[in-house]
């Protein structure tokens, strides 16, 4: 287990969520100019608990883009128009993820063509197939949910994706050929604790979700635990363990996996 110095132990209590709003969005976040190299990776490492706030953040965004768009244009436009707004806030970050990762695990058929592929910046046939296919998916399932759910579906959806890219950080390690970024720096250091943590962080925006109908919630739950089994043995087959852009994939599928829930429930 890496060991952090008096250094890095010196970062104060709130930078690490300052760090998760800087690695998760666009936002300007000052006040990190004067971080070391050692003192960012230890931060980023802290910062994963934090992740479903920020997630929740980026929700409540989008939530209110799209209300304010609605307004002016019909609910599919005013859709269109919230996820290219959320896309230039978080810089498509887990679009990207969800990209690369259908291309590995479709075109790879070993952990190292699987990594290789993964690494390449261009998009092939499985990952451009694989990004209209989820962000249609999305788009739909908006479309689709009832006025008086969209807002709390939207936050509590961002929210439960960042919390299940923890939740696979803290059980699945890093692939060994994976070189650097979050699943390396911080996959080493996060723990079911951690897991603990981010899940008690986002359990008022959860708990919400489940106030508005307990249902959806469990059925969102039990979604994400066959989603992780089944997205952890594949990991542990096809790579060895995690990447960045697995863990991307996994927030993107944590927000369909939510907001497949809730459409189930209370329909259209």
């Amino acid at each position: 287990m890496i060991r952090p110095s008096e250094t890095a132990k010196s970062l104060k209590w709130w930078m690490p969520l300052l760090l998760a709003v800087q690695f998760l969005t666009r936002i300007p976040v000052p006040g990190l100019n004067g971080l070391t190299a050692e003192q960012a990776r230890y931060g980023l490492s802290r910062s994963v608990i934090w992740f479903p706030l920020v997630g929740a953040l980026v929700g409540l965004i989008t939530a209110a883009v799209l209300v304010g768009s609605a307004h002016i244009w019909p609910r599919a436009i005013a859709v269109m128009i919230a996820l290219a707004f959320e896309a230039r806030l978080t810089g498509a970050f887990h679009e990207d993820a969800v990209a690369d990762f259908c291309d590995a695990f479709g075109g790879g058929y070993d952990p190292e063509s699987t990594h290789r592929i993964m690494k390449d910046s261009r998009i092939g046939s499985y990952g451009a197939l694989g990004l209209v296919l989820a962000v249609g998916l999305r788009a739909a399932l908006l479309i689709a949910l009832p006025q008086d759910v969209i807002i709390i579906a939207i936050i509590a959806s961002a929210c439960f994706g960042r919390l299940l890219a923890v939740a696979v950080m803290a059980l699945v390690a890093p692939a060994v050929t994976q070189e650097g970024g979050l699943a390396k720096d911080a996959g080493n250091r996060t723990n079911v604790k951690d897991l603990i943590w981010a899940s008690l962080i986002a359990e008022p925006v959860i708990g919400l979700f489940a106030y508005w109908h307990v249902i959806a919630a469990l059925l969102a739950l039990a979604g994400a635990a066959l989603f992780i089994l089944w997205f952890r043995a594949l990991l542990l087959r096809r790579l060895g363990g995690s990447t960045g852009d697995c863990l991307g994939f996994a927030a993107y599928a944590g927000q369909l996996i939510l907001l497949l829930a809730a459409l189930a429930i209370v329909g259209p």
